[in-house]
């Protein structure tokens, strides 16, 4: 029997936390035991009220190269192009420097606290970076190398301020019909603009007329994820507004939850193993589409566990009764190993 296509998530996915010290420029070690090259950096201060910003090995690193998931701003619009960066990648991890001004609070300001995710490109890992050019014509194919049907697509135009468009194959029954947007809490809504009402194949995905996707002559860049046994899966489920909430399998202990309600306006929640590492009923947890310093749910998380993730308490972002969620799930290790070798609860 096959347990998992990845015995070592760290490989793949890893994410780490640090406390500013001011210098520059400063080298920031991932702490797995796999060293890991990333080609994708989300990192956010947890102590204070800044915006998400993202890097990706296609774009390249520097002084505007960031975008960030909580707003529209084109590629290097954010006031962070000079108040802190992220310049190069190394064999594991990645380096911070000062930007223009002398100012770091994006990065490194001294005793503020931050947290990074990264992701290594990889077929076998289910992720895909895509870099392309609008043509503004609708039905219009994009190849990507996954060898594997997406179940997730994140789109973000570069050159102009546009919203970022997600598809998500558990976001309703015809998912390629409707879209989430990654820098609002908004509900899912049907548009033929963003995936002309086209389900992606194992070689390409298809793109509307909008702008956020595919206007003429401006760049954009997509994430492309889709599961892998063991290591990742892209689901849903319906939330039951109770402190006994429903249990997702996951076929392995997580490292990263993303959760967005699709049925109502609530945020895109993001809890880990690295700031929350007690299942106590709360759980401490960013958003991708604010900018505000970390909270603690009150009314509920979700328990990490050694096959998933339970939804505890009443919080209408993880648990509302009869409400529809979608989420990313990303592994700190595999349910059962190939070598037929199990994990242990958190």
């Amino acid at each position: 029997m096959a347990y998992t296509t990845i015995d070592d998530p760290e490989a793949y996915f890893q994410s780490v936390l640090w406390t500013g010290n001011g210098s520059n420029p400063r080298t920031i070690t991932l702490g797995g035991d796999t060293n890991l090259q990333p080609d994708i950096i989300w990192y956010k201060c947890r102590s204070h009220a800044v915006p998400n910003i993202l890097y990706d090995s296609v774009r390249g690193f520097g002084n505007d190269k960031e975008v960030s998931t909580n707003d529209g701003l084109a590629q290097g619009a954010q006031s962070s192009e000079t108040d802190g960066f992220i310049t190069a990648v190394t064999s594991d991890g990645f380096t911070l420097a000062a930007g223009g001004s002398g100012g770091d609070h994006y990065t490194n300001e001294g005793s503020r606290t931050f947290i990074a995710w990264c992701w290594k490109e990889s077929a076998d890992a289910g992720f895909d970076i895509v870099s392309y050019t609008g043509n503004g014509t609708d039905d219009t194919d994009i190849s990507h190398s996954l060898s594997a049907v997406p179940h997730v697509i994140i789109v973000k135009n570069r050159a102009e301020a546009y919203g970022w468009n997600v598809y998500h194959h558990k976001n309703t029954s015809a998912p390629e019909t409707d879209v989430l947007s990654l820098d609002t809490n908004a509900a899912t809504y049907d548009t033929a603009n963003s995936w002309s009402d086209e389900a992606p194949t194992s070689s390409v995905f298809t793109l509307g007329a909008g702008n956020g996707v595919n206007k003429n002559t401006n760049t954009m860049i997509a994430y492309l994820f889709t599961g892998k046994q063991g290591f990742s899966k892209f689901g849903g489920y319906t939330g039951n507004g109770s402190a006994d909430g429903p249990y997702i399998h996951l076929g392995f202990k997580p490292a990263f939850i993303m959760t967005k309600r699709t049925d109502s306006t609530n945020q895109w929640i993001m809890l880990n193993n690295k700031m929350s590492t007690e299942n106590d009923g709360t759980g401490d947890e960013l958003y991708g589409d604010l900018n505000v310093a970390q909270n603690s749910f009150t009314d509920g998380g979700q328990d990490f566990l050694s096959n998933g993730f339970k939804c505890r308490g009443t919080n209408a972002s993880i648990n509302y009764n009869g409400g529809t969620y979608v989420y990313m799930a990303f592994a700190e290790s595999p349910f059962v190993n190939s070598n037929g070798v199990p994990n242990n609860a958190k």
